[in-house]
């Protein structure tokens, strides 16, 4: 079982994004990410939702399905999102997605790939519950950004940015080169129709002297034409299924529990029980702790 990166119990949204003067960094993001999402839909993932930071962009989805590994994140999400009906709360495995296959028409991972360990497993997972006519927005992590560049060039640091094979910095902090992304999405049944570079102007001086809409704006104005040399440290993918056969439809949202759940365990049914879900195949009971879906 690969290894988790776990958040369970820390303070990422204050010390990360509120202290860490990323204003910058989570406007670019918005910026891409409402370039490469569908305007409408049915049933929306994100993967790694954390304290629910992109649920507002999802407002035109008629269900949204925020998973995190970490409770912790996910009730701080609930503080924001709790009220809302269209919003479902999962705390899971990626590596064992507790869900029926191709029932999600919109899958999104954002700031996750790079603390996963075995990325072809957890593609395979996403592509396994994504619609043959499904939406896949990946955010990864650019091995080959223009930093890592110079500093390789000015023997500044070990590791060679131009290889395809995966850098591990830190433990569960990865960096991957584009070329390998694409890769590991093809072999999973993704084709990938479109991509763009964000965070070109991350940098501490930079975000010193300018504020951050306008930093993002003229980020925004040069996402997709920096696409084609990839040299920013993010990069952001809108990728569908590979030969899929017209004609399937999407399942149609709002999907009550029993459609939308399979037992992480067995892959069985499940239906509702005092508590929370039970599977009608191995009799595993997931419980609703506290309105979170706790597969764990």
């Amino acid at each position: 079982m690969p290894n988790i990166c776990d958040y369970e119990g820390s303070n990422y949204r204050e010390e990360f994004w509120e202290k860490g003067n990323r204003s910058y960094e989570d406007l670019a993001e918005r910026v891409a990410l409402r370039r490469l999402l569908p305007p409408t839909g049915e049933a929306l993932m994100e993967i790694g939702a954390g304290f629910g930071r992109l649920a507002d962009l999802y407002s035109s989805y008629r269900q949204v399905i925020l998973l995190d590994y970490a409770m912790s994140m996910l009730e701080d999400a609930q503080r924001f999102w709790g009220k809302d009906p269209r919003f479902t709360f999962v705390a899971a495995n990626l590596y064992h997605l507790p869900f029926a296959p191709g029932i999600f028409q919109t899958i999104v991972m954002v700031r996750v790939l790079h603390h996963i360990q075995d990325v072809p497993a957890a593609l395979t997972g996403i592509r396994q519950v994504l619609a043959d006519d499904g939406v896949f927005v990946l955010e990864h992590a650019n091995k080959r950004n223009l930093k890592a560049i110079i500093r390789y060039l000015l023997r500044k640091q070990d590791w060679d940015p131009f290889d395809h094979d995966p850098v591990e910095f830190v433990p569960l902090n990865y960096d991957f080169h584009p070329t390998w992304v694409r890769e590991k999405l093809e072999s999973a049944g993704f084709a990938i129709r479109d991509s763009l570079a964000v965070s070109h102007f991350r940098h501490g001086v930079l975000k010193r002297h300018f504020p951050p809409w306008f930093l993002a704006r003229a980020d925004g104005a040069v996402q997709r034409m920096g696409a084609i040399w990839k040299l920013t440290p993010s990069i952001f993918l809108r990728a569908e299924p590979a030969g899929a056969k017209a004609g399937i439809p999407t399942p149609k949202a709002p999907v009550p529990p029993e459609e939308l759940f399979r037992c992480p365990e067995c892959g069985g049914r499940v239906e509702k029980a005092d508590g929370g879900l039970q599977c009608v195949e191995c009799g595993h009971l997931w419980p609703l702790e506290g309105g979170i879906y706790n597969f764990r």
